[in-house]
């Protein structure tokens, strides 16, 4: 893999702060509501984005 620019790591690093922030609230809602469909949508959103994450992670590592 080539080296990253400063510009690109700080580009990633951003989108992962993002990426935590929406793990967090969308596992919230989904540990919130009472409705089946509505959780298990909620708790597949926030894996995605787990996904994601762990993904622009292993650009750093």
């Amino acid at each position: 893999m080539a080296n990253l620019t400063s510009k690109e790591l700080s580009g990633i690093e951003d989108q992962l702060d993002a990426e935590k922030i929406l793990i967090t609230k969308y596992s919230m809602y989904a540990n919130t509501t009472q409705d089946a469909q509505l959780k298990a949508k909620l708790e597949q959103i926030a894996t995605k984005h787990q996904e994601h994450f762990d993904k622009l992670y292993s650009l750093l590592g």
